[in-house]
């Protein structure tokens, strides 16, 4: 397997010593593994939780060593260690972008006051330790400033998608004969491509697809694509676990389950601290940028229904801009 990982990690463009790091963090991890009597194969993920807290309670929680065990995990078909490794370091960064974006639109004196006491748990640390955070930055946004002025704050592309991955979406829209046609083309792609990850078992950025996922998905066009009326084109967000979400009962869990945002799923399941809704519109930004892209210019979004504020799904309407319409 270390071989398949070091080519793995060559295709990747890494250097020499980064490959040879991330090999022996690797090795590093197995052995506690050994010490704990277990096996990669076989280890529970509260083995990955306690040797994650070791390594921040050492200082070894560096990216690189995190990243390195995670794209391990993720080759050697460890799903469950991966989406774990993707729900801790996902989404790290946006509240302090949040802040710069900020200082940006009212002010760096707005941003110092609202931020004031702000410090971010350490790298690795469990998405339990940021909905405190997260709540205390929207509550202070919401007594500071408008509510259209918060919207445009976290309606953005935090999660710094690259335009260029939407270039090939922009060039079948382009030659598509309509708005309708194209949506329901990418709903064929999209489908097409979580079909294939699951026959690989593969899992599908952090989602694993099943066969009655792709049947969930397959029946709503909505998720993966979106489906047009009028002016407003309506957009579903695939659950974040969509076989667990799929198999709940309990309307709490079922909402954890569809939420993908590290900042403040935990505190759906635990039912504190209470953080306003307005945040989803931070994923209202990551829904639009892709049609940002399409349309050639940025798009407005409205946010219909969240798992914040008690529903059991996320769901967008993208307007199409004037004169996109065909």
């Amino acid at each position: 397997m270390e071989n398949e990982f070091r080519k793995h990690l060559e295709q990747r463009k890494l250097s020499a010593e980064n490959v040879n790091f991330a090999v022996s963090a690797v090795k590093n991890f197995e052995e506690y593994l050994e010490e704990k009597g277990t096996l990669f194969e076989s280890a529970e993920l509260d083995v990955l939780k306690e040797y994650v807290s070791l390594l921040i309670e050492e200082g070894k929680n560096s990216m690189e060593r995190l990243v390195a065990i995670a794209r391990y995990c993720n080759l050697a078909g460890k799903n469950e260690y991966y989406v774990y490794f993707a729900s801790i370091l996902g989404a790290r960064n946006v509240l302090p972008d949040i802040g710069e974006r900020l200082a940006t639109i009212v002010g760096e004196e707005t941003r110092r006051k609202i931020f004031q006491g702000f410090e971010l748990p350490p790298l690795g640390s469990p998405q339990e330790d940021y909905p405190r955070l997260t709540q205390m930055i929207l509550d202070r946004l919401e007594a500071e400033l408008t509510s259209e002025t918060c919207r445009k704050i976290l309606t953005w592309n935090y999660h710094r998608l690259p335009a260029e991955a939407f270039k090939e979406k922009k060039e079948r829209f382009e030659k598509a004969d309509s708005v309708d046609d194209y949506l329901k083309d990418e709903h064929k792609r999209f489908i097409d491509e979580l079909n294939r990850f699951m026959k690989e078992g593969r899992i599908w950025y952090e989602q694993e697809i099943t066969s009655e996922v792709l049947e969930f998905v397959r029946g709503n066009q909505e998720i993966g694509s979106g489906v047009r009326l009028g002016d407003r084109i309506y957009v579903t967000k695939i659950p974040f676990a969509p076989k667990q979400y799929l198999m709940e009962k309990d309307p709490t869990l079922k909402r954890y389950y569809a939420c993908h945002c590290p900042l403040a799923r935990a505190a759906i399941r635990d039912g504190k601290p209470k953080i306003s809704p307005i945040f989803c519109y931070c994923s209202g930004g990551y829904t639009k940028f892709g049609f940002d892209v399409i349309f050639g210019e940025p798009v407005e979004v409205e946010l219909l229904e969240s798992v914040l504020r008690g529903d059991m799904r996320c769901r967008f309407a993208i307007k199409i801009p004037r004169g996109k319409m065909k």
